[in-house]
């Protein structure tokens, strides 16, 4: 059995009937859309895809920012005034 990561579904027939009435009454939250009782998609807002992907920017800066922490030992001191 496939798991379904949202409280709110919907059938493709649905969402074809009237998509807005849809998203309206997911309140921001994702819909799974089902087609034949098995998850196939799922719909967000974009204001809560625009947050997904910011918040995914921010853990890629956030591993780059370690990676680049560990190499500081190879580092050379510089001062601005001596360029």
């Amino acid at each position: 059995m496939e798991s379904v990561l949202a409280n709110c579904s919907a059938s493709i027939s649905e969402l074809k009937k009237n998509p807005t009435a849809l998203i309206d009454e997911a309140q921001g939250e994702p819909i799974v859309i089902l087609n034949h009782n098995r998850p196939t998609a799922y719909l967000v807002p974009a204001e809560t895809y625009a947050a997904i992907l910011e918040k995914l920017e921010d853990y890629e800066l956030g591993l780059l920012v370690k990676e680049r922490q560990a190499e500081i030992k190879d580092a050379v001191e510089v001062n601005l005034d001596d360029l």
